[in-house]
């Protein structure tokens, strides 16, 4: 049983920055997968970026050179960096965890809120 805590949302201006954290208190995430994906009122829930165990990373099209996943295994924490917000980044943000043997594990989720 993984569980997962987000911090770090909030309220930013349109072209301002915030970092997310994604923390496993009572788990080794070395050798897990780890994503954030976010969820806006009325869409589906999509993936937003993951890091790889091995540090390799991809983003979604709309998020590329914007934002950046990163991961600290010595904290168990991965961290999504995102810059020059957009209102349409305006969603529950949520952090995913999966290992090969498991089916994957969800956070609460943080709401990020950009204003226009």
């Amino acid at each position: 049983q993984v569980q997962l805590v987000e911090s770090g949302g909030g309220l930013v201006q349109d072209g301002g920055s915030l970092r997310l954290s994604c923390v496993a208190p009572r788990s080794d995430i070395s050798a897990y997968a780890m994503g954030w994906y976010r969820q806006a009122p009325g869409k589906q829930r999509e993936l937003v970026a993951n890091i790889a165990s091995s540090g390799g990373t991809n983003y979604a099209d709309s998020v590329k050179g914007r934002f950046t996943i990163s991961r600290e295994n010595a904290k168990n924490t991965v961290y999504l960096q995102m810059n020059s917000l957009k209102p349409e980044d305006t969603a529950v943000y949520y952090c995913y965890a999966k290992a090969p043997w498991t089916t994957g594990y969800w956070g609460p989720g943080t709401q990020v809120t950009v204003s226009s």
